[in-house]
């Protein structure tokens, strides 16, 4: 998909709610979007992932209240999949969203930063050993963001780096 296509693409998803603002700039979300994967994929491969696809597909891990709750605008379908059809070198996690979080760590704004989780990269035994320590986020964590970056947003999210795993999972359904 060319920028122009992307572009045209986020303008028409456009509405004046927490889950489509992100596209009122559509040039700047796009530019913001190109550095946060990036980053993503840079400090994923730092940590020992293989990345089999240029691109990751996101999801959630668990559930969101914040996002079920911000979908009525939506045509979605919701899926579960389990962890256990990624390996350690297929998959990535974030909290929260992986552009609030690469934001955040690159400021480090004594109000909002989390240092424990903020500005982090985390794999598959990593992100297990995270969720032992703090709970869902939902429960335990809260990520106030800075003006203009919505509510707060309580979630996991996590980058398939590797499509095929889970489109046989997907098949066999």
């Amino acid at each position: 998909m060319t920028d122009s296509e992307a572009l045209k693409i986020m303008e028409s998803l456009y509405e004046d709610n927490p889950l489509a603002e992100r596209f009122k700039e559509p040039v700047q979300y796009l530019n913001n979007r190109k550095q946060t994967e990036k980053w993503v994929r840079d400090e994923f491969i730092a940590k020992g992932g293989q990345p089999k696809d240029e691109y990751p597909l996101y999801a959630v891990l668990g559930y969101s209240n914040w996002i079920e709750n911000h979908l009525s605008s939506f045509d979605i379908d919701r899926i579960h999949i389990p962890l256990s059809i990624f390996t350690e070198l297929d998959i990535s996690f974030t909290y929260p969203d992986s552009m609030v979080t690469y934001l955040l760590g690159m400021d480090k704004h004594a109000v909002y930063y989390q240092p424990e989780y903020h500005g982090k990269i985390f794999t598959l035994s990593e992100v297990n050993l995270l969720a032992n320590m703090y709970g869902a986020p939902e429960e335990k964590w809260r990520t106030a963001l800075l003006e203009g970056m919505g509510p707060y947003i309580e979630y996991i999210e996590a980058q398939i780096w590797n499509h095929k795993p889970l489109l046989a999972y997907l098949g066999t359904r």
